[in-house]
């Protein structure tokens, strides 16, 4: 998975539990597309500080995910969904009905 949908994915489940200087940081950086200078000066801090609180960001998360793996349970859940939707469509058994019932899932 491309990093920064990766990242995204994982902040999604995991931002919570970060602080909100990280999570200001890691918004700044993944989703808005500044770059770390910019992030600096906004910071008032240096670069290379930006730099280290994001690898230290990506790993709390990644430590996150490994104890918890609520992202891989996630994208397993999608998975057996869609082989279920393709599975009624193919034997002419889907109805919206069922469709909700996927989305509630």
């Amino acid at each position: 998975m491309e990093d920064r949908i990766e990242i995204s994915l994982l902040m999604d489940f995991y931002g919570k539990l970060l602080t909100d200087k990280q999570r200001n940081i890691l918004d700044q950086y993944y989703n808005m597309d500044y770059s770390l200078s910019e992030i600096a000066e906004n910071q008032n801090t240096s670069r290379q500080a930006i730099h280290d609180l994001i690898r230290r960001c990506y790993k709390t998360l990644n430590d996150y995910e490994d104890k918890l793996s609520l992202l891989k349970s996630s994208i397993k859940e999608e998975e057996i969904k869609e082989r279920m939707k393709t599975l009624l469509l193919e034997k002419n058994c889907y109805c919206s009905e069922i469709e909700k019932l996927l989305k509630e899932l």
